[in-house]
C-alpha cells in the first residue's frame, strides 16, 4: 500500500499543525532505558544546538515513512522475558517494541535529524499493555512511529493512553505527559480522523 502512506504523508505534510505532546511532571525513566544510556550513552544525548521540531516537508516525510517501514520489516518480533537478558538493542534480529523505537531514532538520527526532535515514549495499548513508540516532533505536530502500525499518525489519533516521554532538552530524562488538550472539539476530531 505504498500509494495509501504517500496520500497519508501528503495530509500530514498539507495540513494544520495540531497540539503538540505536553510534558508534565517529572517521571521516573524506565529501568531498562537507565541501563540502554549507560551501555549506550550518544544515544542518550541530545544535542543543545538541535532544534526541537522537524520541518515536516515531503522529503522528511518519507524518510519516516521509509524507516518505519525498513526496520519494522528488519526485526522479527518476539515477546522478551523481563529480567536481566531484556537489554534494548539497537537493530537486533529480533526484537520487542523497545528495540523497533530505539533502532528508529538511532537511524533517523544518523540520517542527520535532531535528537531532541526524535523521543521514546511510554504507552499503554488497547489492551493494557505496556508499550514503546518513537516520536517525532514536527512542524505539523508529533507523530508516532510504531512497531504495530506500518502508517505514521499524529499522537491524538491512536489508540493509546500516553504515559510518559523523553525530555526533549535531556534524552536521559522523562517526564508524564499530560492529557490531551480538550480543547479540540469532537467535531475536529472527527474531521480529523475522517481525514486518514
Amino acid at each position: 500500500m505504498p500509494g495509501a502512506a504517500q496520500a497519508r504523508g501528503r495530509v500530514l505534510t498539507e495540513s494544520a499543525p495540531a497540539a503538540p505532546i505536553v510534558e508534565a511532571s517529572p517521571a521516573l525513566a524506565p529501568f531498562q532505558h537507565v541501563r540502554f544510556c549507560l551501555r549506550n550513552p550518544t544515544e542518550c544525548k541530545s544535542a543543545s544546538a538541535d532544534r526541537a521540531q522537524i520541518e515536516l516537508t515531503a522529503e522528511t516525510m518519507e524518510l519516516l515513512q521509509r524507516v518505519n517501514r525498513r526496520v519494522n520489516a528488519a526485526i522479527a518480533p518476539i515477546r522478551k522475558n523481563y529480567g536481566s537478558g531484556n537489554a534494548w538493542t539497537i537493530a537486533p534480529a529480533a526484537g520487542d517494541c523497545n528495540d523497533y523505537a530505539v533502532t528508529k531514532r538511532h537511524e533517523l538520527v544518523e540520517s542527520g535529524l535532531p535528537t531532541k526532535a526524535l523521543r521514546l515514549a511510554v504507552v499503554k495499548t488497547g489492551s493494557g499493555l505496556g508499550h514503546l513508540v518513537l516520536v517525532a516532533s514536527t512542524s505539523k505536530g508529533d507523530l508516532v512511529l510504531d512497531n504495530l502500525s506500518s502508517v505514521i499518525r499524529p499522537w491524538q489519533d491512536t489508540d493509546y493512553i500516553w504515559l510518559k516521554i523523553q525530555s526533549a532538552s535531556d534524552a536521559r530524562f522523562w517526564y508524564q505527559i499530560a492529557p490531551p488538550s480538550t480543547s479540540m472539539s469532537l467535531v475536529e476530531r472527527k474531521l480529523r480522523l475522517a481525514s486518514r
